[in-house]
């Protein structure tokens, strides 16, 4: 798989300097963690999960979350868990599938052998199981039980541990809680993906909801958690992991969307009416503001609960020209020693030493994501896979 594999080659030959790269499920660790991007979560629920899977897959999802926890209703839990057995059983028929990352979203640490023991041979589609409410109490059990039921699978399963917990949220156990789940993971780094942030968790332990018109860090409280995590367990500096973005809820409101990005674009001055209204309608001021956001902070990829944020999210992670020339500058073997020099579009200041966890950071995304032609931007990004049917 490769994120915009399903758009025409042609059209990617015109949009980017440098393709993403293809990778799968055994790819190394670091750029999995990377190319997750937006990370589609459906119900297990669902009677019609497996082609669900596909046509997401040819959309331009490149993970997803068959979920067995919050988003269905405690009494069906029985019959998510057999119909997720039936429904990989039925992808594992499908030889010529091309299919995205799967994760499952468990309850309890139980889950994941049972699941594994149930799954049969299909447990080879299986990338891994996303473990909810993570602390160290809880979630060395999880892990534990992720390592102990791999034999049966015959293959590494990858966690994605989610930080959601009141104790994380609440000032006077945060500093303690993080620290407890930055040893946790540690113990068992080579099978942790990512972390994933359950913002909704936290915005519910005091009542709030943020409107369509806010992202998360607007809401302080929530801001305040996001800024630790990343302060404790996303350092560039070896010791810490990839921190994704936190879900966006919203998929269909009708007030001003996307318009700024639309009137600043010469690409769109040429397109059909058509075109810039599908624009409109697959994008949200808010959720753009947010995706910028988690960039800024520290986060990559997201947590989304409907495709319509996929190609945002993946737009938005795609390298432009100019970060792609400044990473390769500062990188470059002669200039280990450190020193300034100006960019070669001659608009800021490249310092080697401190911008050197940035740059190989960017190459990194870069490999993931590709790199845009230099007259290629957001929107021209997005209009290619809205063309091609997203």
């Amino acid at each position: 798989m490769r994120h915009f594999g399903h758009i025409a080659p042609e059209v990617r030959e015109r949009i980017f300097h440098r393709e993403p790269c293809e990778f799968t499920a055994d790819s190394p660790a670091r750029l999995l963690s990377v190319a997750l991007g937006a990370t589609l979560y459906s119900p297990a629920t669902r009677p019609r999960l497996a082609d669900d899977v596909l046509k997401q897959a040819a959309r331009g999802v490149v993970s997803m979350v068959l979920c067995l926890e919050d988003s269905i209703d405690d009494a069906d839990v029985p019959a998510a868990e057999e119909n997720l057995v039936r429904q990989f059983t039925d992808l594992a028929g499908r030889a010529d599938a091309d299919l995205p990352l799967l994760f499952v979203r468990v309850r309890t640490p139980g889950q994941i052998p049972d699941l594994v023991r149930r799954l049969g041979p299909a447990v080879r589609l299986l990338t891994g199981f996303v473990l909810p409410k993570f602390t160290e109490e809880r979630g060395m059990a999880f892990l534990e039980a992720l390592a102990a039921a791999e034999p049966a699978a015959g293959r590494r399963l990858y966690a994605m541990p989610v930080l959601e917990s009141p104790e994380l949220l609440y000032r006077e156990s945060r500093m303690a809680t993080l620290e407890g789940i930055g040893r946790t993971v540690d113990k068992h780094r080579d099978r942790v993906l990512a972390l994933r942030l359950g913002v909704t968790d936290f915005c519910s332990s005091y009542g709030l909801r943020r409107a369509p018109d806010m992202t998360a860090y607007d809401v302080q409280v929530v801001a305040s958690v996001i800024s630790d995590v990343v302060n404790v367990l996303g350092r560039a500096d070896g010791t810490g992991f990839t921190v994704t973005g936190p879900v966006w809820e919203y998929f269909r409101v009708q007030e001003r969307m996307f318009k700024p990005q639309l009137r600043q674009s010469p690409f769109l001055q040429v397109q059909a009416v058509a075109l810039r209204e599908k624009l409109i309608e697959h994008a949200m001021d808010g959720l753009l503001r947010e995706i910028s956001l988690d960039h800024a902070n520290g986060l990559l990829g997201k947590t989304c609960i409907h495709p319509s944020h996929v190609l945002p999210v993946h737009a938005l992670s795609v390298v432009s020209h100019e970060e792609f020339s400044d990473a390769q500058d500062i990188l470059r073997p002669e200039r280990d020693g450190g020193g300034v020099l100006k960019s070669a579009y001659t608009n800021k200041m490249n310092e080697v030493k401190p911008h050197r966890a940035w740059a190989e950071r960017t190459l990194l995304r870069a490999e993931a994501f590709g790199v845009a032609n230099a007259d290629i931007g957001f929107v021209e990004l997005l209009a290619a896979g809205l063309a091609d049917g997203t």
